[in-house]
């Protein structure tokens, strides 16, 4: 069985960008995780460690985002989604969206996404 659990609009200040300006002083982004596993058994037994804790998702997310500088959120999003894989035995596949807010696009756009979609490999 394959079940989702959804992390949505998770928010941290982070540094990541092209210009030396978003580099410096940063800015708001976002993030969706979207977790595949298998919590039947989890549910049944109405036990936590027989599914993925988002709250060690999210403390991971949180450290992680502030933890280096990315030039693209492409790449952010990429390193997210491997290392979520690498931590947390119990996922099998992970959706990873980064949202820049208010980008430098020399126009009004109120965000720009990267998604990322990765498998566990067997």
């Amino acid at each position: 069985m394959i079940n989702i659990i959804r992390i949505k609009n998770a928010t941290f200040y982070g540094y990541h960008g092209v210009s030396s300006e978003e580099q410096n002083v940063g800015g708001k982004f976002e993030a969706d995780i979207d977790i595949y596993t298998d919590f039947s058994e989890a549910a049944v037994e109405d036990n936590l460690k027989k599914t993925v804790d988002y709250y060690q998702v999210y403390s991971f997310l949180n450290q992680f985002t502030v933890k280096q500088k990315y030039y693209l959120i492409e790449a952010l999003a990429v390193e997210i989604a491997d290392e979520l894989l690498k931590k947390f035995d119990k996922i099998l596949k992970v959706s990873v969206r980064v949202r820049k807010n208010n980008p430098p696009v020399g126009g009004v756009v109120d965000c720009v996404e990267a998604e990322v979609i990765k498998e566990k490999k067997e």
